[in-house]
């Protein structure tokens, strides 16, 4: 097999599973959000702003991904 089909099919697969990883992760770390200010409304700022900072941490995981494929794509 020659690295440009590796890095061909490698490339798009990694994206799709970094992808599908930090949709997960953001839907989880949403819905405990969620249920963590429907149980102490009080808290709801300081639940809120962590959440959009963790959400902002995973999200990072991806753009890091697709820069990495962008950089190895030009190997193709």
């Amino acid at each position: 097999m020659d690295v440009r089909v590796a890095l061909g099919f490698g490339l798009p697969l990694g994206l799709g599973i970094a992808a599908l990883g930090t949709a997960l992760a953001l839907g989880k770390a949403v819905a405990a959000a969620m249920e963590a200010m429907g149980r102490q409304p009080e808290a709801s700022t300081k639940i809120l702003i962590n959440m959009v900072l963790g959400c902002a941490l995973i999200e990072a995981v991806v753009i890091y991904v697709l820069v990495f494929c962008f950089t190895l794509s030009g190997k193709l």
